[in-house]
């Protein structure tokens, strides 16, 4: 399961909502690709369509689709939002990872 905070639901519909679009037409599709300082690093995209093999996941009104491959990297993580000094944007809090690089974007298992 995809965790959502309630932090980072209000900036994906504020997002949306920009684009013209809402969580409830639109998924939020996340991934694991490989890259970055620590090996992989973590994808985010806004998407209507749904692949077959998509895991759907749904917290707080937000619809979560990951591919099967990502979803062992990703199983337990909370998606959240961080307004302070140290950087403005979306986390990932993943349990799985055993580090991560300094601005969180990259991780390894």
């Amino acid at each position: 399961m995809i965790q959502v905070s309630d932090e980072a639901k209000r900036r994906l519909s504020a997002l949306m909502e920009e684009q013209g679009t809402s969580l409830e037409t639109t998924y939020i599709k996340v991934g694991v690709k490989s890259g970055g300082c620590s090996g992989l690093s973590y994808d985010m995209s806004f998407t209507a369509d749904r692949d077959e093999e998509d895991k759907l996941f749904e917290d707080k009104g937000v619809k979560i689709l990951v591919n099967k491959k990502s979803f062992l990297y990703l199983a337990g993580t909370t998606l959240e939002f961080s307004g302070g000094l140290n950087g403005k944007g979306f986390a990932f809090n993943n349990p799985n990872a055993s580090r991560t690089c300094g601005c969180g974007e990259s991780f390894a298992v």
